[in-house]
């Protein structure tokens, strides 16, 4: 079931997701629900504050990423990618390494049509558990460690935004002020989103 996404600047955005206690159907059934919103909208990572849940869930998938160099290693092994994307991460503990830092584009789902470089360091370890509460290590660089710190960024109201150096920031501060006050109009759309994804 497609989820509607929440857009900038609806306050769970903002909120601290709470951690995962229960590893049951409807967590699953929400997982499978949010990788089908990603990639309907087109992206590679939603978390559940994108979808009106403060909770400590995202979901990614770079399998259609264009990043040669990206390496991984998945609880010790290197499966292909096929194998285990999109990924479901639960309750997710982010290690940054002390490498260089990379400035990339990003986007966000939530903050459409609105793109800025941020600055991260290339190479993580991801310590999560799945939506069957089975506990995973990820040693990952590139796009897919760019692309899960985006994630978890959200899952602690972090946005790429508040990322982004002053001299990126200033000429997308006039396209924010339009989308927060599209958001505004429209009406606090995350308690509609947290209804509807129940049923």
């Amino acid at each position: 079931m497609l989820l509607p996404i929440v857009r900038y600047n609806d306050p769970i955005l903002r909120e601290k997701g709470a951690k995962v206690e229960t590893f049951d159907a409807a967590l699953a059934a929400l997982a499978r629900d949010m990788i089908e919103t990603m990639h309907a909208a087109p992206g590679i990572g939603l978390a559940a504050q994108q979808v009106g849940r403060a909770m400590q869930l995202c979901v990614v998938d770079v399998t259609r990423v264009n990043d040669k160099t990206m390496t991984w290693e998945l609880d010790g092994g290197r499966p292909p990618l096929e194998l285990f994307m999109p990924m479901t991460i639960v309750n997710p503990v982010v290690t940054v390494h002390p490498v260089e830092k990379e400035i990339v584009e990003e986007g966000c789902l939530s903050f459409p049509e609105i793109r800025g470089d941020v600055e991260r360091r290339d190479e993580i370890t991801a310590k999560f558990q799945d939506a069957q509460g089975v506990s995973h290590q990820l040693v990952c660089n590139g796009m897919m460690a760019r692309c899960v710190q985006h994630e978890v960024d959200h899952l602690n109201g972090v946005l790429f935004i508040d990322r982004m150096k002053k001299k990126t920031l200033a000429p997308l501060e006039k396209a924010l002020r339009e989308l927060a006050a599209k958001t505004k109009a429209a009406g606090k759309v995350s308690s509609l989103v947290a209804v509807s994804s129940k049923g």
